[in-house]
């Protein structure tokens, strides 16, 4: 029997040329309308949170200033909503939605009833855009009119109301939000004082960005972060220790360490050879930064920052550039991390200079927020020293 000319060629019936049958591209429409659809439903919802928070605070202010009769209230309307929509309405939501009222009370988010059908006629006259795009584009228009973002769960706004000051609370809001962060990444990032540590580098007019923008990355200077908190690694207590051990705890907690490094970085290699002549150089751990377009090579040191300890990382960076780099390729970084940084050695070296060196403190462990606030108190002293 003669075969039809799609067996001959090997195609499948509803298969594109590009190689993508039709079960595929209607699988990725539904899988893209149903996510949209679950975010739209979780933004709802956060805002209906936001507005019952607003109306028991209006009522609270309104009525009786004693305590008793806030208590009381609440309860009255934890025990009829629950009666009335089930669970999901105790005593202590109803807190934690007055809570989030007060935290984002800036905030003028509606619920639009009226969207939907203005977002469905104009999606329908224009013919060119697919299904897909269409609920995107509907999602993001009441994403943006709303004022909170839907692809964050009440989940994540239950941690963002724990920051206390608000420009941070911004800031782990938009950087939650851009990096697709889960709850629990959130929290790390907030516990070990992602946006304090942040500031340290940056001027007011960078605090006031990293609060509005979220994290940049536009220099190498950006991607660095001082201190690193690697209080994931669980080294044993002993009473000495070497670089290897801190290298070898590092790559097995490898996912943890990148997500403390920061955006865009992606792992290359451990102890990578570099060659002069006839001697053999080997970086302790090496990455390649996907946004600055560069290598970043890092080096482990558990005592104080020595002078020999620059050099050698500003020679690999030289080897690194010269027999490494591909066309495309920005010059890479060096950083050298240290249990100890001296800043007298910061001020009399290249690194007080060069934009592709950088030395940084790790801790083994998550400071308290008093040792951040001397830490940072510390660093201001230092940059007044330096310009007078």
């Amino acid at each position: 029997m003669m075969e039809s000319p799609d067996h001959q060629h090997g195609i499948e019936i509803g298969q594109s040329s590009d190689g993508q049958s039709l079960f595929d591209r209607v699988a990725t429409i539904l899988n893209q309308a149903r996510a949209n659809v679950v975010r739209t439903i979780n933004g709802e919802m956060i805002i209906a949170y936001w507005l019952i928070g607003r109306e028991i605070v209006e009522a609270l202010q309104g009525g009786d200033e004693r305590a008793e009769y806030g208590k009381q209230l609440i309860q009255d309307l934890s025990n009829r909503l629950t009666r009335a929509y089930g669970r999901g309405f105790s005593i202590t939501n109803l807190q934690h939605f007055r809570h989030f009222y007060l935290s984002y009370i800036d905030r003028h988010p509606e619920i639009q009833h009226t969207l939907c059908a203005e977002l469905d006629s104009a999606a329908t006259s224009t013919a060119t855009v697919g299904i897909a795009e269409k609920v995107s584009l509907a999602v993001n228009t009441v994403s943006l009119i709303q004022g909170f973002s839907a692809r964050l769960s009440w989940s994540h706004y239950r941690e963002l109301m724990k920051v206390e000051h608000a420009n941070a609370r911004t800031f782990y809001e938009i950087e939650a939000e851009k990096e697709g962060w889960s709850v629990r990444h959130l929290q790390r990032q907030i516990h070990t004082h992602l946006f304090m540590r942040l500031l340290k580098s940056r001027d007011q007019n960078g605090v006031m960005a990293l609060a509005t923008e979220g994290q940049t990355l536009r220099a190498p200077s950006d991607a660095i972060k001082d201190p690193y908190v690697l209080d994931f690694l669980g080294l044993p207590d002993k009473p000495i220790y070497h670089e290897s051990d801190i290298e070898v705890a590092i790559i097995t907690n490898l996912q943890a360490f990148l997500l403390e490094m920061g955006k865009g970085f992606a792992f290359v290699a451990r102890q990578q050879r570099v060659q002069f002549n006839d001697e053999s150089f080997f970086v302790d751990l090496v990455f390649y930064h996907c946004i600055l377009k560069c290598y970043m090579l890092i080096d482990l040191k558990l005592g104080a920052l020595t002078h020999q300890d620059i050099g050698q990382m500003d020679g690999y960076v030289r080897m690194f550039d010269d027999q490494c780099t591909t066309e495309g390729d920005n010059p890479t970084i060096g950083l050298i991390l240290c249990s100890e940084k001296n800043e007298a050695i910061v001020k009399y070296s290249v690194l007080h200079e060069s934009r592709q060196l950088f030395a940084a403190k790790y801790l083994a462990y998550l400071p308290s927020e008093q040792e951040l606030r001397a830490e940072l108190m510390r660093e201001r002293e230092l940059v007044e020293t330096r310009k007078e």
